[in-house]
């Protein structure tokens, strides 16, 4: 190609990609913030929440300033929790959290974190209901425990606590459910070391969840399995004196074998 049709070809690329530029209008141009923020909250409402998403993003572009530029950045946090973008919606939520600490709303921007990550953690056991226990991270449960935890802490009288309360004993049970359910993945294959450990972490850390019991006799299976007598015999006191009724007791009278080898 000679150099004069090179520049030509050059020169004709160049100006159909500034007439295709021009083409493209910005529908908010000329908006104010009281515009865009009702255009935005319209969207969020209807359910349109990537065209919310655009409109907040842009109202806090221009009007960084001002009523409307806060309410838009704890909007948008909820706009990209219903857009199922949860790291988004985090981010969103703490970033008000710390721009506005002393704002009227910031209540709910610590409840709307912990939704955000209560909401992931459902999503993720109804996808993976069937996976290997000790493959699913709980992070989500964690992180939602710690944002209702912290709302509680700062805001006691907050119309959300009493919710948050609630969930977080929800939280609790599930985290230790989850830990026993893999100490009982554990014991099946024989990994009677991993077991305890998963075992003592649901004891230590959540001692009033309902599957505190199972992690009692997963223990005792577990140290009876490594001949740790002594270790066995202490959580089994433990266990007896804490849960004198357990159905794990039952069918072990007359039994020559102990009353944890009969599972």
């Amino acid at each position: 190609m000679k150099p004069s049709v090179a520049i030509l070809v050059a020169i004709i690329a160049a100006f159909l990609l500034s007439a295709c530029g021009m083409g493209e209008t910005d529908e908010t141009a000329g908006w104010s913030a009281n515009k865009l923020y009702s255009e935005a909250k319209d969207e969020l409402t209807g359910g349109n929440y990537q065209k919310a998403i655009k409109y907040y993003e842009k109202l806090e572009s221009r009007f960084p300033y001002g009523r409307f530029a806060q309410q838009a950045q704890l909007e948008l946090a909820y706009a990209y929790h219903k857009d199922a973008d949860p790291i988004s919606a985090a981010a969103a939520a703490d970033r008000f959290i710390k721009l506005h600490p002393t704002h009227p709303n910031v209540d709910y921007a610590y409840y709307l974190k912990g939704i955000i990550w209560f909401s992931e953690d459902q999503g993720f056991i109804a996808r993976y209901a069937d996976q290997d226990p000790t493959e699913r991270d709980p992070k989500a449960a964690r992180d939602s425990f710690e944002s209702f935890k912290e709302l509680v802490k700062r805001f006691p009288t907050s119309k959300y606590a009493k919710d948050a309360i609630e969930r977080m004993n929800w939280l609790v049970n599930a985290l230790a459910a989850h830990e026993v359910h893999v100490a009982r993945y554990y014991v099946a294959r024989g990994a009677h070391i991993a077991a305890i450990n998963r075992a003592q972490f649901a004891v230590k850390n959540y001692p009033e969840a309902p599957a505190l019991e199972e992690a009692l006799y997963l223990m005792v299976k577990s140290y009876d399995a490594l001949a740790m007598t002594d270790l066995r015999d202490d959580t089994e006191r433990v266990m007896r004196k804490n849960f004198p009724n357990s159905p794990y007791y039952k069918g072990a009278v007359g039994r020559k074998d102990p009353w944890w080898k009969i599972f």
